[in-house]
């Protein structure tokens, strides 16, 4: 990370306070968002080395609040989904490097919660079940092969 560009506020107390820039030595946009008193707050938005965004979303009071997405490197999605209060709740989908499903499914504070599907980077099926707050209650199909 470069230093001579990045930009970090502070209150009176020494902590971070306001929009913050961190730059890598590249002169890339890194990290771009605010804090409040020390916790990130508000939109916030992160970059990989080569300027591909890296994730995007919103904190409150330093937790997770709101949807965020996260890429890779190439510009692909990684995983979206909505977070609460800093855990996972409500629909997420998370996808393979190449491009294909992972999984997708229901969370509930930051457990899955109901009908869940996986899959192998090759497309292939690998689970379909129900879950109730992280345990698995009703497997419809498990799939050992790729």
């Amino acid at each position: 990370m470069s230093s001579n560009k990045n930009i970090i506020s502070r209150n009176d107390e020494g902590q971070k306070h306001g929009l913050l820039k961190i730059y890598y030595s590249n002169g890339k946009l890194y990290h771009q968002g605010n804090y409040v008193n020390g916790e990130l707050h508000g939109n916030w938005k992160c970059f990989h080395e080569n300027g591909q965004l890296l994730n995007n979303g919103r904190y409150v009071n330093g937790k997770r609040d709101g949807y965020f997405e996260n890429y890779f490197d190439d510009g692909q999605l990684f995983y979206k989904g909505t977070y609460v209060n800093g855990k996972s709740h409500g629909y997420f989908e998370k996808y393979h490097f190449n491009g294909q499903l992972h999984y997708k499914g229901n969370y509930i504070k930051g457990k899955r919660h109901g009908y869940f599907e996986c899959y192998y980077y090759t497309g292939n099926i690998s689970y379909k079940g129900y879950y109730n707050m992280d345990n698995r209650v009703n497997d419809e199909v498990v799939i050992a092969e790729e």
